[in-house]
């Protein structure tokens, strides 16, 4: 006598997989955009490092877009600086999203595991 499984436990179970890979594939790409960040700040911070060392009267270039305009010294390190506070505070933004995802990752695998259990006494005890 083979037993047909549970229709409805074999859904719930479908959808709970189905939702572990959405926020797996979430988590991957928080990574990613983490790591992007990251190296976006890590190469202003290295250029402003560089423009530092120029006298304040060295001509300097920012690009935008396609060309190159000429700028102040210290209007590029503005620039620069906001866009490492900007990095800063999308990773941590990212950081937050990632802890949420990672415990909706652990709730999922939780009901999954209570699920199989579940079925397990019940197939056990009937």
């Amino acid at each position: 006598m083979a037993r047909e499984p549970d229709e409805e436990l074999r859904k719930a179970f479908s959808q709970l997989h189905e939702k572990m890979i959405d926020t797996t594939q979430k988590l991957k790409l928080a990574d990613i955009q983490i790591e992007k960040l990251k190296r976006s700040k890590q190469r202003a911070e290295l250029t402003v490092k560089e423009v530092s060392s120029y006298p304040a009267d060295t001509k300097t270039y920012e690009p935008v877009g396609r060309m190159f305009l000429l700028d102040d010294i210290d209007n590029i390190k503005t620039g620069l600086d906001k866009r490492m506070k900007a990095a800063d505070e999308k990773v941590k933004t990212l950081e937050n999203t990632k802890t949420y995802l990672q415990q909706n990752l652990k709730e999922c695998e939780n009901n999954i595991r209570e699920m199989i259990q579940q079925r397990q006494n019940k197939d056990t005890s009937g």
